[in-house]
């Protein structure tokens, strides 16, 4: 008899204290969730993985990508001018421009679903960040190609740097999933603008290798009009 009392009293004193723990996380939650204890060092929050040592890359990023597309936008109405008349290129420097401003906009929801603030009063350089200096957009078909060119390859390389810094960094640096993001919604579309827009500043210097070439300049416009 006074073992099964022992034993029921055992039982009682064990849910006793598996309440108390529950109760003690539960307000230990609570706390660390209220407004008025609410910080960036909550437990409350989407941040995981190495967000916090790429958080910066990828807010370069953004920024690279918005300074692109108004690149690209000052391209677009250029050609779109009464004087150059290129309905073509206006509409691949057009459609350039839309991508990077999509682009940032996803990176921007990417960034905050993973529990981060994107400040466009910070700048962030390193050794793998895109360029934003901006030279004269005023150019020729041909030129306008070649700097659309160099500029898909920067962001190319940009979206590389990121991906490498969130594969190859430390363990606690290393984020799996942004990574996947990154190789899943850029390294495949920026590879394709490179070898895209390669191959169209090669055919047109070749189509420009006549005495008069503004025939060519205008069919390859009228090509570049129906892709």
């Amino acid at each position: 008899m006074k073992i099964f009392v022992a034993l029921a009293l055992f039982a009682c004193l064990g849910s006793l204290a598996q309440a108390v723990d529950n109760e003690y996380c539960q307000n230990t939650v609570i706390t660390a969730c209220s407004s008025s204890a609410f910080s960036g060092n909550s437990i409350c929050n989407a941040r995981f993985a190495g967000i916090d040592h790429i958080e910066p890359e990828i807010q370069s990023y953004i920024n690279a990508n918005l300074a692109k597309s108004y690149d690209y936008l000052l391209l677009a109405t250029h050609f779109n001018s009464y004087q150059k008349n290129r309905p073509g290129f206006q509409k691949l420097y057009q459609g350039l421009s839309d991508r990077s401003f999509e682009d940032s906009i996803a990176l921007i929801k990417q960034v905050t679903r993973r529990g981060g603030i994107v400040d466009f009063n910070t700048r962030h350089e390193s050794s793998g960040s895109v360029s934003t200096k901006r030279g004269t957009l005023e150019v020729d078909e041909l030129h306008s190609l070649a700097l659309a060119l160099d500029t898909e390859k920067q962001l190319a390389t940009g979206a590389t740097h990121v991906h490498s810094r969130a594969t190859h960094a430390t363990d606690a640096e290393r984020d799996p999933e942004l990574a996947h993001y990154f190789e899943e919604n850029f390294l495949g579309k920026q590879a394709e603008s490179v070898r895209k827009l390669s191959g169209y500043a090669n055919d047109l210097a070749k189509l420009m290798k006549v005495p008069d070439p503004s025939l060519s300049v205008y069919l390859f416009d009228e090509y570049l009009q129906k892709q």
